[in-house]
Formats: C-alpha cells, sequence, structure tokens
C-alpha cells in the first residue's frame, strides 16, 4: 500500500474511532428498555431530528448512486429524482410530521411504525403489524446490502485493488452492527447528526474545488458539449460500447472510449411518463422508517417547523452538489469510468485528485458517514421489527424486556450477515439496489401512513389489503410486468402506490366502519400537542 492511502486510510480511521467511542458513549443510556433503544425517549430536539432523518435517508446513495448517475447517462434522470425527493422530503415534513408524532402516542405509544399501524386500528390479532413487520425486515436487508456494497466499493479504491471489495464489505458492516448494537436509536441519532454535517461539508468541498479544477461554467459546458443530450434536463445521454451498441446499467456493460473521449449516441428525449416516473421517488417518503421515527421521536411536536427548515434546507444543498459533482466529473475525467457501477466512484475519484491524503480521506469520510447512518437505521429498524413486533407482538406477548433486547441483538447479527451476502454478489449498482428497496416500502408503507393520518374511515381491512397490495406489486411490477417495456418501464414505485391508495380506499368503504374509540382516536390526534 502506498504512502499516499495509508494517509487518507488514517483520515477515514479516525471518523471510524469518533462513531465507535459514541456508540460506547450512549450505550450506558439506550439499553434500559425496549423504548429507550428503539426510540430514544421520543427526547429528539430539533437539530437532532432534522440531522438524523436526513443522513439516514440519503444513504450511500447520494454521494455515489446519485452523481453515478449523473457522471454516467447527463443530467436528465438525476435531476428530476433529485426534485422529486426534495419535494417529498418538505411534503413529509409539512403534512405527516406533526401528526405522527401526536398519533403514535396517543396510539397506546407506539415505538416502531408496525407497532403503531396495529394499534391505530386496535387489531388485537396483530396481522397488521407481522406483515409490516417481514415487509421491513425483507426490504431493509436489501437496503443494508446496498450500503455493504458502497464500504466496499470505497475501501476497495482506497487501497488500490479490488481484492479487498469483501473483506472491507465484512468490516463495514461489522463496524456498524458495533455501534448500533450498543448504543441503540440514541448512539444512531446523535452519529446520524455528525454524519449528516460531515456528508454535506463533503459535497461542497468537491463542489467547489470541482467547479475551479474545471475552469467554471465555461469549462465544464466545453468539455460536455460533444455528448449529446448530456446537460438537457428533457433529454438522456446514451452511452455506447466500441461497436456503437447501446450500453445497459442493468447488464454493466462497458462504454467506448476513443482517446479518451467516451462514446455516445445521440441519446433521446426524456418523456412526460419518464419525468413522472423519476419524480415518484417522492412518494417514498410517505413510508420511509427510518424517516418516520424521527417524526415520532421529536421531543415536542412544536419544534417540528423547525426541523423541517433544517431538513429541507440540507436536502436541497445535498442534492444539488451531488447531482453537478457528476456532471463535473465527466468534464474533469470524461473517459475513465466506463460502467454505471464504477461511475459510482466518481466522487472519490475528485476527492483524491483535489485534495492531500489526509483531508482526503476525511472528505471520502463522507460516503463512509452516508452509508453508515443508512445501514444503523436499517438494522435498528429490521431488528424491532422482529423482537418487539414479532416476538412482543405475536409469539410471545408476555416477553421481558431482556428477551427483547437479545432478539433484537441476534436479529440484527442476521440482518447483517443478510446484508453482506446480498453486496457480495455485486451484481447490480447501489442506485438500482436502492431503487427497489426504496419502493417496497414506499408503496407498502407510504398510502396506509396517508390514509392512517388523514382519514378517519380508514378500517383494519383496508390497511392490511392496502399493504399487501402496494408491497406486492412492487415485487410484481419489476420482475414481471416492466419487462413488457414501453409505458410498463414506469419506476415500480409510482403504479403500486397508487393502486395501494385505491384498494385501501375501496376496501374501507365496503368494509364496517371504525369503532367509536378508533374515531375518537383520530380526533384527539388532529387536536394533540406533545
Amino acid at each position: 500500500m502506498s504512502m499516499f492511502n495509508i494517509q487518507t486510510f488514517i483520515g477515514m480511521g479516525g471518523y471510524l474511532l469518533a462513531m465507535i467511542t459514541i456508540g460506547l458513549w450512549y450505550a450506558r443510556k439506550s439499553n434500559n428498555s425496549p423504548e429507550d433503544f428503539f426510540l430514544g425517549k421520543r427526547g429528539l430536539g430539533p437539530w437532532v431530528a432534522a440531522m438524523s432523518a436526513e443522513a439516514s435517508d440519503m444513504s450511500g446513495w447520494l454521494l455515489m448512486g446519485l452523481p453515478g448517475v449523473a457522471y454516467f447517462t447527463g443530467a436528465g434522470e438525476a435531476f428530476w429524482t433529485a426534485l422529486g425527493l426534495f419535494i417529498g422530503t418538505w411534503v413529509n415534513w409539512r403534512i405527516v410530521a406533526k401528526r405522527l408524532r401526536s398519533y403514535s402516542q396517543i396510539a397506546d405509544n407506539s415505538i416502531t411504525l408496525p407497532d403503531f399501524f396495529s394499534k391505530r386500528f386496535h387489531d388485537k390479532r396483530r396481522i397488521l403489524m407481522s406483515i409490516a413487520a417481514v415487509m421491513i425486515l425483507v426490504f431493509f436487508a436489501i437496503y443494508a446490502g446496498a450500503q455493504f456494497m458502497t464500504f466496499g466499493k470505497l475501501f476497495g479504491y482506497v487501497f488500490g485493488a479490488e481484492t479487498y471489495y469483501a473483506a472491507m464489505v465484512i468490516l463495514g458492516a461489522a463496524l456498524v452492527m458495533v455501534y448500533t448494537l450498543l448504543g441503540g436509536f440514541l448512539a444512531e441519532s446523535m452519529t446520524d447528526l455528525i454524519q449528516g454535517f460531515l456528508m454535506i461539508s463533503a459535497l461542497l468541498l468537491v463542489l467547489i474545488f470541482g467547479f475551479v479544477h474545471t475552469g467554471g461554467f465555461t469549462g465544464i459546458a466545453e468539455n460536455l458539449r460533444n455528448f449529446p443530450r448530456f446537460t438537457d434536463i428533457f433529454g438522456i445521454a446514451g452511452p455506447v460500447d466500441a461497436s456503437g451498441a447501446a450500453v445497459s446499467a442493468a447488464l454493466g456493460n462497458t462504454q467506448g472510449v476513443v482517446n479518451g473521449a467516451p462514446l455516445f449516441g445521440p441519446g433521446a428525449n426524456y418523456t412526460f411518463l419518464n419525468i413522472v416516473s423519476c419524480m415518484a421517488w417522492g412518494l417514498g417518503y410517505f413510508g420511509m422508517p427510518q424517516v418516520l421515527l424521527r417524526f415520532m421521536a421529536v421531543k415536542k411536536s412544536s419544534k417540528i417547523a423547525e426541523s423541517r427548515i433544517i431538513a429541507v434546507v440540507w436536502c436541497f444543498i445535498a442534492q444539488f452538489s451531488a447531482v453537478c459533482i457528476g456532471l463535473i466529473g465527466r468534464a474533469y475525467l470524461p473517459g475513465l469510468l466506463t460502467t454505471a457501477g464504477t461511475s459510482e466512484t466518481i466522487f472519490m475519484y475528485l476527492a483524491v485528485d483535489f485534495f492531500p491524503p489526509l483531508i482526503a480521506g476525511l472528505v471520502i469520510s463522507g460516503i463512509l458517514a452516508a452509508s453508515m447512518s443508512s445501514s444503523d437505521s436499517y438494522m435498528l429498524i429490521a431488528s424491532s421489527a422482529l423482537a418487539n413486533d414479532l416476538l412482543k407482538g405475536l409469539f410471545k406477548r408476555d416477553a421481558d424486556e431482556y428477551l427483547v433486547m437479545w432478539v433484537t441483538r441476534i436479529t440484527m447479527l442476521l440482518v447483517t450477515v443478510f446484508g453482506v451476502s446480498i453486496a457480495l454478489s455485486e451484481n447490480e449498482s447501489i442506485f438500482r439496489i436502492v431503487s427497489y428497496a426504496w419502493a417496497g416500502l414506499g408503496a407498502a408503507f407510504g398510502p396506509l401512513m396517508l390514509f392512517s393520518l388523514f382519514w378517519r374511515r380508514t378500517t383494519l381491512r383496508g390497511a392490511i389489503a392496502g399493504m399487501l397490495t402496494g408491497g406486492g406489486m412492487v415485487i410484481l411490477w419489476k420482475t414481471v410486468i416492466s419487462r413488457l417495456g414501453g409505458a410498463f418501464g414506469v419506476y415500480e414505485l409510482l403504479p403500486a402506490f397508487v393502486l395501494s391508495c385505491l384498494v385501501i380506499f375501496v376496501v374501507s368503504l365496503v368494509s364496517p366502519k371504525p369503532s367509536a374509540d378508533i374515531e375518537q382516536e383520530f380526533e384527539d390526534a388532529k387536536k394533540a400537542e406533545f
């Protein structure tokens, strides 16, 4: 290993040590009860709530997946996806956060998302809770795998050898599991606060230095002008191989390069359907447990407006920077990265080119921050789904806190192992894996969350039918229907979300109306202030 790589690793190692230390510190405060471990006693201030929600939400996708898409196919897909997520962030904080904070406490002090759904509808047989818990286990294990892929790509790049990929996936996963296991929700939220600042600082530094190194607006435009439709938000660039055949991100084939210049076809129009498909990413926010839990954990509902401002500003700066970094990366290193998967390392290449080794290590730690802040949430929420929702909620309702905590730890280990196995398969880009898990959670929980909070007539039968429809349709659409192409190629979250809403509405109307107790709780939640 070169001295450059050693110094870079030292910068990253210092950051990792700090995160483990925080986990150990909060271990003393977070292991007294499941409520402490899973929700931090609803004690998050506005900055911690906002920054931990956004950091855990964005994941390694923000510093690798999104810039990678912009680098490989230009501004179109990346811009509309980022815009949809920005709008979704604002709407979620604006209409869901305060109502969920109050309703989750009125609903018998619910501490997880499946717990809230079950208690909201007085589901004494815990059917809704069980379905929700299983979906969380499945989709969050996939999500965790995407983050562990980030560790492998990151450390493999730092060490300069892909042979380190598997070892670094396992090491990164183990480190996250340790501090999450020790400190629970409080450790996760406090580290996410720090990681949120690190992520946005890293993005801004690379953006500013990249802008200068590439010659500003004039230099970037000059370098990109020969790539058809690359900067057109209503178009998409078309990478081709040496024979002129289109390069597929899904298949991972290689873009051709001649005399250092990447090869592109004429590109294509980004149709209205393409734009709607990308912006549909924003719908996923209504069903993201890692974000919704922060709403439930805010200390006072009166602080949510302050959190909203912090979260929305952070989201705008972060996503704008990520898209621009991908475009600047193509202008600065046009023929370096020739597949969709390798394009996701453009942030690292720019950081190493622009900064001394120790500083580069800290900047690259922004990727670690993004991945760790998400994977810790995924592991904690998946563990709570099995230990609190399935074990205590369904199979052994008299389980004591000691047993719940031990099942949580064992589940976290199993989720970590499953996520590592996904990461080691290395068969898709981070962007594509995240998009699938995002769709699954967004369609299963998003429509139900909105109906639960804002339509009194929603029934348990409607809730169960809607959740099954949303999660099932994502899988069906992705694996079968999307293969038909054309309009059926739309992002699976959109049709699944719409169909879930329709099913909840129709089934609720034909079901017996909710009990008087449920309706009274609904009214109480509208007026409550905690």
